[in-house]
């Protein structure tokens, strides 16, 4: 089947780039050498500063950079912000930006500015960064996940970082890796040994939100099939409905997808479900403006948050919210569910109460 560089194919969900560029110095980068073995026929070109790249958010999704990164790899989730529950998540940045393009996503404001799709090509480095802590607090639990800035697998096909990620984690006792992906990237997963330390995550909704506002994303359909084989091959999954987009139907499109993925998924390998509601900084509503137009995301009534971010008004999400709940307590029956970025009084409102910090950590990573 053709594609058009920057497309995926749709049996493999493989990302193809119209060029890799590579910073100078990084030409010998394992990672560079894997990205040329992998796919040998797109153009390689080198620069001196990767930084000096220029191109709007739509065009930087078209070429891959290979880089190494020069800061600290690992944060605290940001979603911990003053006013919201949070679950003690932390990131770890492998790679920043994504090929795909969804309607919604934060990254056309976050990296406006900077925006070349670009992967580290020192994970090693990563990884001494997450060591030193884990060794430094022994005692602790840790979950880590590497989808806030990218992806965690859209560009595995070509860069295979799982085969670096997927083992270091496996061998750590105290600590949990999260790969989030709308992807159907697995091929290298499913050949490594996740010893249960390592959740593979799918943000799913309805096929009428993927079709209107997940460009580029893999379906639905291959999405829950890829979740079927990384179960077979010893993975549990998490699901993030996240966000929920209200939308005419929507109510029976989420209790579809709830089935779909009840029937792929058995409740026992379901690590968890967090359910959060779409939420759009100022500037992020601006940015949507000027490259889509009107939007059916802008459509409806929504109110600025205590984190300044606006949101569909309380009652409607909270009424979605135990909608879902309900659908996933029978179809999922004993899996843990939790809130994303939303108050305490919405908790207390959809779970008759709001769990401390410590409890909701312990919830997400408890094995099952």
């Amino acid at each position: 089947m053709a594609t058009r560089p920057g497309a995926w194919y749709t049996n493999r969900a493989l990302f193809t780039p119209e060029a890799i560029i590579v910073e100078r110095g990084a030409e010998d980068a394992p990672m560079v050498r894997r990205c040329r073995a992998r796919a040998p026929a797109i153009p390689v070109h080198v620069v001196d500063d990767r930084r000096a790249l220029a191109g709007d958010f739509a065009a930087a999704k078209r070429r891959l950079v290979l880089a190494p990164r020069r800061g600290s790899f690992l944060e605290h989730c940001p979603a911990g912000t003053r006013g919201v529950a949070c679950c003690n998540y932390l990131v770890l940045h492998l790679a920043s930006n994504c090929p795909m393009d969804c309607r919604y996503c934060f990254l056309q404001e976050y990296l406006a500015d900077n925006a070349a799709l670009t992967a580290w090509v020192n994970p090693e480095a990563a990884l001494a960064e997450v060591g030193a802590m884990l060794d430094a607090h022994p005692e602790r639990r840790f979950r880590v996940g590497t989808g806030e800035l990218a992806d965690s697998l859209a560009l595995d096909p070509l860069t295979g970082v799982s085969r670096d990620v997927v083992p270091f984690f496996a061998a750590r006792p105290n600590a949990l890796l999260e790969l989030k992906t709308k992807t159907a990237a697995v091929d290298d997963l499913v050949t490594l040994d996740p010893r249960d330390r390592v959740v593979v995550s799918w943000s799913l909704a309805p096929d009428a939100v993927v079709a209107a506002a997940e460009a580029g994303t893999a379906p639905v359909a291959a999405r829950l099939a890829a979740a079927r084989r990384v179960v077979a091959a010893g993975y549990k999954v998490g699901v993030h409905l996240d966000p929920l987009v209200e939308h005419d139907g929507w109510e029976e499109g989420y209790r579809d997808l709830v089935a779909r993925i009840a029937a792929a998924v058995p409740a026992a390998r379901v690590a968890w479900v967090s359910m959060g509601a779409l939420r759009l900084s100022p500037g992020l509503r601006t940015r949507i403006r000027a490259r889509f137009g009107a939007s059916p995301l802008l459509a409806g009534e929504q109110v600025p948050g205590v984190d300044g971010k606006w949101r569909d008004l309380q009652p409607l999400r909270v009424a979605m919210y135990r909608a879902l709940r309900g659908w996933l307590a029978e179809a999922l029956p004993g899996v843990p569910l939790y809130l994303c970025m939303e108050t305490p009084a919405v908790w207390e409102r959809v779970f008759g109460e709001a769990p401390p910090r410590e409890q909701l950590l312990g919830a997400t990573l408890a094995a099952r």
